[in-house]
């Protein structure tokens, strides 16, 4: 049996009588045309089905960009696996540093393309362990009718000042990362009296209205009932944690951070609600981030965090409150490090180029202590590093079905 993966993500197998073939060569392009309901589940759902078969792996060439060769320059990533029914003395996984390719002799290779245990991390409703749930950010499908930026806030203003009090800062991924915001005119709590005295208003909220009816989906017609109200409402009363669904998979540190009640976060990010200092300082862990690399999703390269795959299947480490106040402070100093810099955005700060050297011993610092909650060594690198939290994941789901 040959199968054959490929970049919309979508696979097929060709038989070749009842028998797999007796060693088998699979690519898997992670192109931008890999379609969104396989961003979290392809692993877990090819690799269960091969497993069933009695598949082993025998070595893995981790992820890599190929180019073509035509005029105009175009790349996949993609990553070589090699595997066949019977197993092997001698795994290797290679992988590419500063260039240069190094190969590993392992005892095993689980579909991560880690020497750890033969873990399928799927989607979770609920986390793993006992810390806050993550929820999506405010998905008002709206057509745009309630998103301005500065230039058409003021404009609207001019027409209809009455509706300043509605207006609240909105942001999504890019504008968190970048530094900036657009607004949004939130009327789902502005009473029906009021609402009618404003025209222009009225001239949104039918807009939506009609919008929503003209759509092909009955859930959104039926929204149409509520035309002031979103379709995922999620607002916080006091500061959360924000995460960006995706970020640049040059950044060492997904930039998360702490927002203010007052900003309307949208679906493209994820809220951490009834969060502190600790959870802050673990989420912006090399150990977090590790095991986020290995486990998300991807948008084109970059990384597509997601609560029911890489947050809710964390192994969060058993601390004492000595530890846990440990980590609070040196969370508190990444903190202290970003405001140093006013004036830059997370994007800035945060590019692996030009990180402040202050901000970069900040998370360092930190990670050494997150690190040592694990009994993982302060010099391990990341792969190491997720077959631990992989380790933990099997110990910590061990009445659930898993791989042999």
């Amino acid at each position: 049996m040959v199968l054959l993966i490929h970049a919309n993500g979508r696979s097929t197998i060709q038989r070749f009588g009842n028998t797999i073939n007796p060693f088998t060569f699979t690519g898997r392009q992670t192109g931008n045309r890999i379609q969104p309901k396989h961003w979290r589940t392809q692993v877990g759902v090819l690799w269960k089905v091969l497993f069933e078969k009695g598949v082993k792996l025998h070595f893995g060439y981790t992820m890599f960009k190929w180019w073509n060769e035509g005029k105009y320059k175009a790349a996949v990533h993609c990553v070589i696996i090699g595997f066949s029914l019977h197993e092997a003395d001698n795994k290797r996984i290679f992988e590419e540093h500063n260039g240069k390719i190094k190969a590993r002799k392992v005892k095993n290779i689980n579909p991560y393309l880690i020497d750890a245990p033969n873990v399928l991390i799927d989607n979770r409703s609920k986390p793993l362990c006992d810390v806050p749930e993550m929820g999506i950010g405010n998905k008002p499908i709206d057509g745009g009718n309630y998103l301005f930026t500065h230039e058409e806030k003021r404009a609207f203003l001019k027409l209809e000042p009455a509706a300043a009090p509605y207006f609240r800062k909105w942001m999504g991924a890019a504008e968190f990362i970048n530094g900036w915001h657009r607004w949004c005119l939130w009327l789902g709590d502005c009473p029906p009296r009021e609402l009618r005295k404003m025209k222009e208003c009225m001239k949104r909220v039918e807009a939506v209205h009609e919008l929503r009816l003209a759509s092909k989906s009955l859930p959104t017609q039926k929204l149409a009932e509520k035309p002031t109200r979103f379709h995922v409402e999620n607002m916080p009363a006091k500061k959360y944690i924000l995460i960006p669904r995706v970020s640049s998979e040059r950044r060492k540190y997904v930039p998360v951070g702490f927002v203010s009640p007052k900003i309307l976060a949208s679906d493209a990010t994820l809220i951490l609600q009834n969060a502190g200092l600790y959870h802050f300082g673990i989420l912006t862990s090399i150990v977090h981030n590790a095991w986020m690399r290995r486990v998300c999703g991807r948008l084109e390269i970059d990384y597509r965090y997601s609560a029911r795959t890489v947050y809710n299947n964390f192994p969060w480490p058993e601390v004492t409150e000595k530890q846990k106040e440990k980590i609070e402070k040196l969370a508190q100093n990444v903190l202290d490090a970003r405001a140093k810099f006013p004036e830059n955005s997370l994007a800035d700060l945060y590019d692996p180029l030009a990180m402040p050297p202050s901000l970069l011993k900040a998370h360092q610092t930190l990670d050494k202590a997150v690190l040592k909650l694990y009994n993982f060594g302060e010099a391990w690198e990341e792969s190491k590093i997720v077959a631990g939290l992989m380790e933990a994941f099997r110990e910590l789901t061990t009445e659930e079905e898993q791989c042999p």
